[in-house]
């Protein structure tokens, strides 16, 4: 009797008068002596079975030994309910079904938790009795929801002429910003797979093998501290073009979200998506992926501030630093110490804290007052646009720590005045820097990747000014939230080479780690481009959680641990022998 011809949840009306069998689990159990009444639920939803006495003791009896989580077969008489037992709250809850045979297909423990929503339930339980998690409404429309979007990504990429190939998951060591994940090799001792960071020179070489469009719904890993939307392995909707410029490539994409919205979600987005150069998101909005939802920008004050007689501002500015400002609309009620504990937030971004101004009706409130006239004061004031109610908010000291010190402040502020961030704010981040100074490693590194293109007139530009050099290079941005990054690649040996040699790669290291891909650039490269986003992170966004642990099926804590399976474990000595491995 396992077989069911009917889903719970699509049990309705028009089967009254049908006889149906049904399968799932025990939601609910309530009995009445002579009547039980069973909420019975599957993946789609919660059916009332009725089990009567007087219909069938041993049908009855067999009811009163359910419990919550059995799972159970039934069939029956689908019948309308009466006018005291409809259930608006339920899509099935004008109708049940009068249940004639009953049969447990497996008992169940009292599980640690029930799989109901509106339970708040520790992360850590949830983890470790996943299977128990994903009998959750939530947790199913989540996974449902991350179904559609990959459904509806893949229609449309096939539909732009894109072939979706795989490509290795057990790969060569090579640097590309986050630690490998390395995998022993027993039959070459001493020596390492590592698994892919990104399929980033996979799908260069298919670019270079002529498939010109590919795409891959792709597992990438990363051996990096963890978050909320950080994983150690992910998913990441993976592309890569021929033939194409920057343009061609973000068309594509903003096409591809705004059909995995509209199939998913019902939404239209607004195209084309806005675009921010990387020096225009940091001076407006102190991010690299600004939340575009709400207003409060940066403001430069600097040449003001250079009137005021105030050290902290002169000292930053003999230094060739700045002096910048946020408007906290209607924030005037926040107190001196709340101000004094937004403040102390800079500190973690090397700033000795915020001056605030309180603008009133009848004039301004701050310490600044007795630093400058009320002109200086007042000008200020009118380049931030205040008005009373708000409060203003100054932090002086190197651009490199500012920005983003305000950028993070911002979205404190928002989170504390309750600034509404609602819709789809989509942007790309364009014109990225090609290299940035590790001060620790003392030496250039790639800010993207080495094989993003940079923007050049001549070989020569990587070694005479390197910092000053952009890139055709491009994040894209939802809701503050980086979805991915891409870029043009470089196609061209010679430059694949000078840029190597930028880094500071020896022409061993250069063979050792992408000789192979150097190489094939000698074969006729066409000029490509592509793009690595990630899934995870977009589903979370359009479910409406928190976190991407709550997208993914079997997802590891912010250890790094499995609570389900316990994974990192240790494993046995014989296997450390075998690969040749000691461990300290």
């Amino acid at each position: 009797m396992a077989h069911r011809d009917h889903w719970c949840g699509e049990v309705l009306d028009h089967l009254i008068g049908h006889r149906i069998q049904v399968a799932g689990w025990v939601h609910r159990r309530r009995d009445h002596g002579g009547l039980v009444f069973i909420d019975l639920r599957d993946r789609t939803g919660i059916l009332q079975l009725v089990i009567s006495e007087d219909r069938d003791p041993q049908v009855h009896a067999t009811g009163q030994m359910l419990r919550n989580e059995y799972v159970v077969a039934a069939a029956g008489e689908v019948v309308a309910r009466s006018p005291e037992r409809v259930n608006p709250k339920l899509a099935t809850g004008m109708v049940e079904l009068l249940v004639e045979r009953l049969q447990i297909l497996a008992a169940a423990q009292t599980p640690p938790f029930f799989p109901e929503d509106q339970l708040e339930i520790d992360e850590t339980l949830r983890l470790k009795y996943r299977y128990i998690d994903l009998r959750r409404p939530r947790m199913y429309r989540n996974l449902l929801l991350r179904h559609r979007v990959v459904q509806a990504v893949r229609r449309y990429l096939e539909a732009q002429g894109f072939i979706e190939v795989e490509t290795p998951i057990l790969t060569k060591s090579t640097p590309e910003g986050a630690r490998d994940f390395l995998v022993p090799c027993r039959l070459q001792p001493g020596e390492f797979y590592a698994l892919p960071q990104s399929p980033q020179l996979f799908k260069q070489l298919l670019m270079v093998g002529g498939f010109e469009r590919y795409y891959q719904i792709a597992r990438a890993f990363r051996d990096e501290d963890l978050r909320a939307d950080r994983q150690p392995e992910h998913t990441q909707i993976d592309l890569e073009m021929s033939f194409v410029d920057e343009a061609d490539l973000q068309e594509i994409v903003e096409g591809m979200w705004a059909a995995a919205f509209r199939e998913t979600l019902g939404v239209t987005l607004a195209r084309p998506f806005p675009r921010l150069s990387y020096r225009e998101a940091m001076a407006r909005y102190g991010s690299d992926k600004p939340d575009l939802r709400f207003g409060m920008e940066i403001v430069d004050v600097s040449d003001l501030a250079g009137g005021i007689d105030f050290r902290i501002f002169q000292e930053a500015l003999a230094r060739g630093g700045t002096v910048r400002g946020l408007r906290a609309e209607r924030g005037g009620g926040l107190s001196r110490r709340e101000v004094e504990e937004l403040g102390a937030q800079l500190e973690d971004f090397g700033l000795g804290g915020l001056l605030p101004l309180w603008v009133e009706a009848g004039g301004v409130r701050s310490p600044l007052v007795k630093h400058a006239g009320p002109e200086l004061v007042e000008s200020i004031v009118a380049r931030l646009q205040g008005q009373p109610g708000d409060l203003l908010l100054l932090a002086a000291g190197p651009v490199a720590n500012v920005e983003p010190g305000l950028g993070a402040l911002r979205l404190s502020l928002a989170a504390k005045l309750g600034i509404e961030r609602s819709g789809w704010a989509f942007a790309w981040v364009v014109d990225f820097p090609m290299f940035e100074y590790d001060a620790v490693e003392k030496r250039l590194k790639a800010q993207h990747h080495p094989f993003t293109k940079p923007r050049i007139e001549d070989l020569s530009d990587l070694k005479t000014k390197p910092l000053a050099l952009g890139t055709y290079a491009y994040d894209l941005v939802l809701n503050g939230v980086e979805l991915g990054s891409g870029s043009l690649r470089i196609s061209e040996p010679e430059l694949q080479q000078a840029v190597f040699e930028a880094l500071g790669l020896t022409e061993e290291e250069i063979q050792a780690k992408f000789g192979f891909l150097v190489e094939a650039m000698k074969y006729g490269a066409p000029p490509h481009g592509g793009i690595g986003l990630g899934l995870d992170r977009a589903v979370m966004l359009m479910a409406g959680e928190s976190s991407i642990r709550d997208v993914i099926a079997f997802p590891k804590t912010q250890s790094g641990s499995c609570p389900l399976t316990e994974a990192p474990s240790p494993v046995s000595a014989e296997q450390l022998r075998e690969l040749r491995i000691r461990t300290f």
